[in-house]
């Protein structure tokens, strides 16, 4: 008998291309409806149910009734990355679903990866924290050191209110497009959520792309000020 984790299960669930369409449109963050996702899909909306119905057996997205409606997201941050990966993989061996545009440029250089930063400003982000010793890196494990607690609340994030939440901290998540580590975790959602707050950027209505305004760059580089390797 075969032991350990049924690897094969899992990567047949996320391999039919219908349901990775729809688990990508769900990297976002936000929940969707059976609706929405049968049209990120290209599919009816009776083939979206049962391929949802699929994903929810496999735990791979959760399910929340808000009155008349039915909303899907991903079921926990460890599909997230695993997506991330897999999109790296892909980009990896040249296996791309479209010639490339200013809408890949975009999401290359930010994009929400379930509602933390991604991309190269996003590569910029963790890099420059990790160089400051405001984040320590052992492995795959990631920490905020007394510097970076210091310069997150600075920052404006409610770090008290962070670590008193289950989800972890602070999480390595490898950038499918710069093959680079991201911040994710806890506080890689609330770093993304102050900048959007302080109007640094606004997400993009038909994609995961997040688009900077001049200022919000200028800002965020002086924040996060990118150390040449």
């Amino acid at each position: 008998m075969r032991e350990g984790p049924d690897i094969a299960r899992i990567a047949a669930l996320i391999g039919d291309p219908a349901r990775a369409h729809m688990l990508t449109a769900l990297m976002s963050g936000k929940a969707l409806t059976a609706t929405e996702l049968a049209g990120e899909a290209g599919v009816t909306l009776q083939t979206a149910s049962g391929h949802l119905s699929k994903l929810l057996d496999g735990q791979l997205v959760q399910a929340r009734k808000q009155g008349r409606h039915k909303y899907f997201a991903l079921a926990h941050a460890d599909v997230a990355a695993t997506l991330e990966a897999l999109m790296g993989l892909a980009a990896g061996q040249g296996t791309l679903r479209t010639r490339t545009g200013p809408k890949d440029a975009a999401m290359r250089q930010a994009r929400v990866c379930y509602n933390h930063l991604a991309g190269r400003m996003g590569v910029q982000m963790f890099t420059s924290m990790l160089d400051r010793d405001l984040i320590w890196e052992e492995g795959e494990a990631l920490g905020l050191t007394g510097a970076g607690e210091d310069f997150v609340t600075g920052f404006g994030v409610d770090l008290g209110r962070l670590e008193d939440a289950r989800a972890p901290l602070c999480r390595s998540c490898l950038d499918w497009s710069e093959r680079r580590t991201h911040l994710a975790g806890s506080l890689g959602r609330a770093m993304l959520a102050r900048m959007e707050d302080t109007g640094w950027l606004r997400r993009d209505t038909t994609s995961r792309a997040i688009h900077f305004s001049a200022s919000g760059q200028s800002q965020f580089d002086q924040a996060f000020p990118s150390i040449i390797r």
